[in-house]
């Protein structure tokens, strides 16, 4: 009888996940610094990537916790890394970040009172 009486909660939408998981790749400064660089440098060609070495002069951590900052950012889907050895340089992935935006858009949308 118990079991009849508790529903099933739904689960929540992909577009619910989705931003959670930018959102948490955004949660520290280090990494929002990272991505303004990162967009500064971005030109439509393609080109406009940079490297750990690079940017590790303009934030005040330590090398390590730049690339552990980097691999967040990466496993979120928001930068990309290209192999260049002996360094890895970095670049906006435009696609997921357009649709980072638009997530963060439209749940950050006017919102209006209930009458």
């Amino acid at each position: 009888m118990r079991n009849e009486r508790m529903k099933e909660k739904p689960a929540f939408k992909e577009e619910h996940l989705e931003l959670a998981a930018y959102a948490k790749a955004l949660s520290h400064p280090a990494r929002i610094y990272i991505m303004e660089r990162l967009i500064q440098e971005n030109r439509c060609d393609g080109v406009g990537c940079c490297t750990s070495g690079e940017m590790i002069t303009e934030v005040p951590i330590a090398r390590s916790t730049l690339s552990q900052h980097l691999k967040e950012l990466k496993a979120a889907g928001l930068i990309q890394g290209e192999i260049e050895l002996p360094t890895i340089r970095y670049c906006v992935d435009t696609k997921n970040w357009n649709k980072a935006k638009k997530l963060f858009e439209n749940f950050l949308k006017p919102t209006t009172c209930k009458k």
